[in-house]
């Protein structure tokens, strides 16, 4: 079986051993390759990494829709932080995935094993900062953040909302709705956000937000240039010299 490829490359999988994923013994592997891009995610029907799986190097808004089915049970990210989806078009329910093995669904989703759609996180850097508003359009109280705070009432935030967010640097930040980093979860980038539908939620709810680390795999070290360990090109050594002015 074949699956259709956009960018026309198609290679076969490896078959799995998991026998409660049956369609994994013959099935394709799709891949979306493109050199300038550096994330790269693997994503699994089977548990543990096995059944079909699909390589993604970009944006990819329809699983299902070229070819692959929405049940994802494992997931490899192999290099970058990636922001999925439930449904298609980059909407519903957001896990962010940091660079890692994730076996089952569990790791990132309490629910179910439905993605739709995913992209990789476009900002990397180390220059974290993010302010929190109470009211929409940066009105009421602020706090700053320039580092992980998992609750934000101990931060002296007197609610369990946030209405309004600006992100400064080149740093990416999840928002989650319980403390502790639980519940739903929320990406936003760096830019102003005037309300909370702005980054997708259902509600004002954030008690708890981290930083994203987006690790990307360091390109293959390269041997120095050989140097020359005798003398230049054009020079005479001492020694010689030497032997000449005695003669």
């Amino acid at each position: 079986m074949r699956l259709p490829c956009p960018q026309g490359r198609v290679a076969q999988a490896d078959p799995a051993s998991d026998a409660d994923w049956p369609l994994a013994k013959s099935v394709a592997l799709l891949s979306v390759a493109s050199p300038a891009d550096k994330a790269h995610i693997t994503l699994y029907e089977g548990k543990h990494f096995t059944g079909r799986k699909l390589e993604v190097f970009g944006d990819w808004d329809n699983l299902q829709g070229r070819g692959f089915m929405n049940r994802v049970t494992s997931v490899r990210v192999e290099s970058g932080a990636w922001v999925c989806f439930d449904h298609p078009d980059f909407r519903g329910q957001q896990f962010v995935l940091e660079h890692g093995d994730y076996p089952d669904f569990y790791r990132w989703s309490r629910h179910d094993d439905h993605m739709g759609s995913c992209r990789p996180v476009g900002m990397h850097g180390e220059h974290f900062r993010l302010e929190i508003f109470e009211g929409c359009n940066f009105t009421g109280q602020c706090l700053e953040f320039k580092d992980d705070c998992p609750f934000l009432q101990s931060q002296g935030w007197a609610k369990n909302w946030v209405n309004a967010i600006k992100v400064y640097g080149d740093g990416t930040w999840v928002l989650y709705e319980e403390p502790n980093y639980r519940g739903r979860m929320y990406l936003v980038e760096r830019g102003d956000f005037r309300s909370f539908s702005d980054w997708g939620a259902p509600s004002a709810r954030v008690q708890s937000l981290r930083r994203v680390a987006n690790f990307f795999q360091p390109p293959a070290r390269r041997c120095p240039a050989a140097t020359r360990s005798g003398p230049e090109r054009g020079t005479v050594p001492a020694a010689a010299r030497d032997s000449d002015r005695a003669k």
